[in-house]
């Protein structure tokens, strides 16, 4: 695995193209483009089904899965999360009052006060701390719980990222770009060479998902958290993919909700805009 990965890392610091300053417009219909080409049977909003938009096999045994997903009973966990009473007698109700129209196709947006990137994990340990009640961890657990249900009742709704048109925003988003084509860890493989250039390859058992369309998704099932968890705990962030991803590649992954993550996550929920949101969902 490790020399399959060394020489894949060889060749695609040739075949990577190199990160261009250019507006968030450019770069979302060039993004858009490279995919539509290289599979232009898929239906572009099929892309939000990760690497079953693109391996007939995996999608087999996906749909197969859906009957009963594994990430129904987190769902029913977040709906009782999400209507429980705080200390104060409010509720994440109070916080989300649209939450059954759904609010995560909105997330991360920008906030122009605090300077930073807002996730929809990150509002909702806001809205803990603001009712004086413990934040909770980042990546998994109730956070993920919560993110599933919200996820869930925002189903069909379309990404709508706002446009970076601020000097602040529009410096959040290249950073979470540069983050997305710059080449890191001891096998010097960047997010794009595996999920841009190289989507729909395999590594040995796995199959490379497309970037575009990965934000919508998540929170996800995967088998892989649920068979490491001592109490078979699948769900996980995206951001617990992102660190999971780093490790693969042998880098230090960021924190969870770092500013880091939050750009990368920013930039390619923006580059996923006008997708529809069907979470949470099923991975390997």
């Amino acid at each position: 695995m490790k020399k399959y990965l060394a020489a894949l890392s060889v060749v695609l610091m040739i075949a990577t193209p190199v990160m261009a300053q250019a507006s968030p417009d450019s770069d979302l219909k060039s993004f858009r483009a490279y995919y539509a080409n290289k599979f232009p049977e898929v239906p572009m909003n099929d892309y939000v089904n990760g690497v079953y938009a693109v391996d007939q096999d995996s999608r087999d045994q996906w749909e197969q899965a859906e009957e009963f997903p594994d990430y129904e009973a987190y769902v029913d966990k977040g709906d009782e999360l999400f209507h429980k009473k705080f200390a104060n007698g409010k509720s994440f109700v109070d916080c989300f009052p649209d939450y059954e129209k759904g609010v995560k196709q909105n997330y991360p947006y920008f906030d122009e006060a605090s300077s930073k990137v807002v996730t929809l994990e990150g509002d909702i340990n806001a809205c803990l701390k603001a009712n004086g009640e413990k934040a909770y961890r980042s990546k998994k657990g109730k956070i993920a719980y919560v993110g599933a249900y919200l996820a869930y009742m925002s189903r069909g709704n379309l990404i709508n990222v706002k446009t970076p048109s601020t000097p602040k925003a529009l410096a959040a988003y290249n950073r979470g770009k540069k983050h997305f084509y710059a080449k890191r860890g001891q096998l010097n493989l960047s997010c794009a060479d595996c999920h841009y250039t190289s989507a729909s390859s395999r590594i040995r058992a796995d199959i490379l998902s497309p970037a575009l369309g990965h934000p919508s998704g998540f929170p996800v099932y995967r088998n892989k958290w649920a068979s490491s968890s001592p109490e078979g705990d699948g769900m996980g962030t995206l951001h617990r993919r992102f660190a999971g991803c780093n490790n693969q590649v042998r880098a230090k992954p960021f924190k969870a909700q770092s500013d880091e993550y939050k750009a990368l996550e920013y930039f390619l929920t923006y580059m996923s805009n006008g997708l529809e949101i069907n979470g949470p969902s099923l991975r390997k």
